[in-house]
């Protein structure tokens, strides 16, 4: 898939305000400081299109971008950021549940984990809640660069184990890197393929 066209269409808090359209949304979401925006400006080719921070949790809102005038990328808050207190995170917590459950427009959510930690519990318990919730998703590995391959294997390896003790089939798996562009035409095409299945 070639990029020819991002723009910025919205944001809020309610999906409800969402795009009514009916054109495929395709999430993303991690914990803070996962490299979620970084991953979002690699693959539309796009430096600014989603803003970078080096302070966590800057992503407090569901944003919608138009890609190709055909479907939508959408960033979603970061989760577990311990900073933003108890309200804050409740607030958090709530816009992404009402997102997960609410848009029917939702047609793969990217759960992105930071390939050099080891399984987090606030990873695996979201993961098994969008398992419990029908949600359609995918993981990304980020920050592949900062790994060897071995190491990468190696720790995506450890990852699939864990989730095979409760899982049965796991969700379609990618590893990226926002500084290389590796996994870039792979999630494109992934997405494409949905696409064309769905007869966009």
């Amino acid at each position: 898939m070639i990029i020819k066209t991002a723009e910025f269409i919205i944001s809020n808090t309610d999906p409800a305000r969402c795009p009514q359209d009916g054109k495929p949304e395709y999430a993303f979401i991690g914990r803070s400081n996962v490299g979620k925006s970084s991953l979002i400006n690699m693959l539309t080719d796009r430096k600014g299109l989603a803003m970078t921070s080096s302070t966590p949790g800057k992503t407090q809102l569901i944003n919608h971008f138009l890609i190709n005038k055909q479907w939508y990328l959408v960033d979603l808050p970061g989760y577990g950021y311990a900073q933003r207190g108890k309200s804050g995170k409740e607030q958090i917590r709530n816009i992404i549940h009402a997102y997960l459950s609410q848009r029917k427009e939702l047609t793969c959510l990217f759960l992105l984990i930071d390939c050099r930690l080891e399984a987090q519990d606030i990873d695996l318990e979201f993961i098994n809640l969008c398992g419990e919730g029908g949600v359609p998703f995918a993981i990304i590995f980020t920050k592949a660069d900062k790994l060897s391959q071995s190491r990468l294997s190696i720790n995506i390896e450890n990852y699939r184990r864990i989730l095979l003790e409760t899982w049965e089939e796991l969700p379609p798996i990618f590893s990226t890197s926002a500084e290389q562009k590796t996994g870039r035409e792979i999630l494109l095409d992934y997405i494409e393929k949905i696409n064309k299945e769905l007869g966009r």
